[in-house]
């Protein structure tokens, strides 16, 4: 059975959740399936990123992408990181269409 919704992914700094959520929100009533990154802070338990669950985390997130029709980038004022470059390349790579918070100045 073909999935009716599209299935999008989004990427970005998780310093802006609430622009997240904001966009998760927005992206889910406009008829959409929407996949976020994971915000560690809610975990009970968590005390701080190490690199191998840094590592597991861009993997897990790079796997949201990879079940996505498209990504959407939450890019407030512009900023986009060194990991949010990368999974745009990704995303870019494995031909998912990329869409922006916010317009892409050249």
């Amino acid at each position: 059975m073909k999935n009716k919704y599209k299935v999008i992914t989004l990427c970005g700094c998780i310093k802006f959740k609430e622009d997240f959520l904001r966009e998760q929100a927005r992206l889910s009533l406009d008829g959409n399936i929407v996949l976020t990154p994971v915000f560690l802070e809610y975990y009970e338990g968590f005390k701080r990123m190490t690199k191998k669950i840094k590592n597991y985390l861009c993997s897990l997130h790079k796997s949201k992408i990879d079940l996505a029709d498209e990504i959407f980038v939450i890019n407030k004022n512009g900023y986009i990181g060194e990991n949010t470059k990368d999974e745009i390349e990704y995303a870019l790579k494995t031909n998912k269409k990329v869409n922006y918070m916010e317009q892409i100045k050249n």
